[in-house]
């Protein structure tokens, strides 16, 4: 799912549990290096209903259409006047024989053959065919290593198939993840960082965001045939409710799911539910994903405890906002055919979109990174992953992400690299 930040989120809004901060640059900013972004990762989508798309030109590869029950449910979407729009979607060839075949594995599995654009995929794998890049697995960083004044990283100390490794350089990227980016910072205090590496302004590891999102399950029968519908999204309450003037957040039909995928991710309770009960009620519903932004604050946090474990504070902020968005979710599903409708992700709170730990802006008393990245107070150290995020916006993160990537390269390439 590789949507933009839609105009808005790159400035202040208010919502009922607090403020979501503007960031340091601008839609226009990021704009064309999405183009860029959605090239690289072949998104397919169309410039067409949504009512919260920003300024743009057309997808690289034009939409999923939607099919069968799908279809049905969005015309029935627009006839209650809303606005039902493509999920803009990183396949690879669909329809052609080498490509995407549109299977029901798509959610919550790696692709068999290759043909979703994950990382792995579209740069990763494509990188290793020069002989200047290097992949090493089964590799574990461990701290980074300063100069003796602290304002530049020396090496790196790594554990490489059980073994201690230094890997020295003249430049290092952190692209760990929000909470492991965080982690190795702040395993890496010296004499001069004592708080953590890059951590004057002590916001490394503060600030965690991740996605208010409930899964519903709309029970729709009888048996449908419909094999791939993550197709369909509603934005209509992304910058505002039908009867408030704050934002709700996004809407979108979600892959087929199982019996599988349900007691895997599921609490202790759902793994006691007969597999044939799960496939009976999949079998004849459509699940959808209701998501709300959260909002930052310092007391959502990644620390380590005093054994060097990873230990992670986070409680939800904007609630109140997501379970609005989660009971208009459920009378919309049943105004189109669902008989019922069910919270199916059972109060599991997971770390999926997380971001905001290492918050990127011009002041280095109020943010880790500068706007390109690079460590307020390391010279030669950039932290690129969604860690820089002053927000979290209501849609997936992704290729936000790769477009500062492809932005941060770009400043390397013209600066450090020169």
């Amino acid at each position: 799912m590789l949507y933009r930040l839609r105009r808005e989120d790159f400035g202040e809004m208010m919502h009922p549990g607090g403020v979501s901060p503007s960031w340091p640059v601008t839609y226009e900013t990021l704009a064309p290096y999405y183009d860029r972004a959605e090239r690289l990762y072949s998104v397919h989508g169309a410039v067409d209903s949504d009512p919260t798309e920003p300024p743009r030109g057309p997808f690289p590869h034009p939409p999923i259409e939607h099919q069968g029950r799908i279809a049905v449910i969005a015309e029935r979407l627009r006839e209650l006047g809303l606005h039902p729009s493509h999920l803009p979607l990183g396949l690879l060839r669909p329809g052609e024989p080498d490509g995407c075949i549109l299977c029901d594995t798509c959610n919550s599995f790696p692709c068999k053959i290759r043909a979703k654009s994950d990382a792995d995929v579209c740069t990763v794998s494509p990188a290793l065919e020069h002989d200047a890049v290097t992949l090493w697995t089964n590799a574990y960083a461990e701290r980074l290593i300063t100069n003796g004044s602290g304002d530049k990283v020396v090496a790196a100390e790594i554990i490489r198939d059980g073994q201690p490794v230094r890997a020295e350089a003249p430049l290092f990227v952190v692209s760990c993840g929000a909470v492991n980016s965080a982690a190795l910072l702040l395993r890496s205090a010296n004499d001069v960082h004592r708080d953590g590496l890059a951590n004057s302004s002590g916001l490394v590891g503060r600030n965690y965001m991740a996605h208010l999102a409930t899964m519903l399950g709309a029970f729709m029968p009888p048996r449908h045939d419909t094999v791939f519908q993550k197709t369909v999204a509603i934005n209509d309450y992304y910058l505002r409710g039908p009867e408030t003037d704050y934002p709700l957040g996004h809407i979108q039909s979600q892959g087929r799911s199982n019996a599988t995928i349900a007691k895997a991710g599921g609490p202790p309770a759902a793994r006691g539910v007969p597999t044939w009960a799960y496939n009976a009620w999949f079998a004849r519903g459509v699940e959808w994903l209701a998501m709300s932004e959260d909002l930052p604050s310092p007391e959502n946090r990644v620390t380590l405890t005093s054994d060097g474990r990873i230990r992670l504070r986070w409680e939800a902020i904007n609630a109140e906002a997501h379970h609005e968005l989660v009971a208009l979710a459920r009378r919309l599903l049943r105004k189109v055919g669902a008989w019922y409708v069910l919270p199916i992700s059972l109060g599991v709170v997971n770390t999926t979109h997380q971001c905001g730990t290492a918050v990127f802006g011009t002041d280095p008393k109020c943010s880790v990174l500068d706007t390109w990245c690079r460590t307020h107070d390391v010279d030669n150290l950039f932290v690129v992953d969604a860690s820089f995020f002053p927000s979290s916006a209501a849609v997936n993160p992704a290729l936000t992400i790769a477009a500062q990537a492809l932005r941060a390269a770009d400043h390397i390439k013209d600066t450090h690299l020169r």
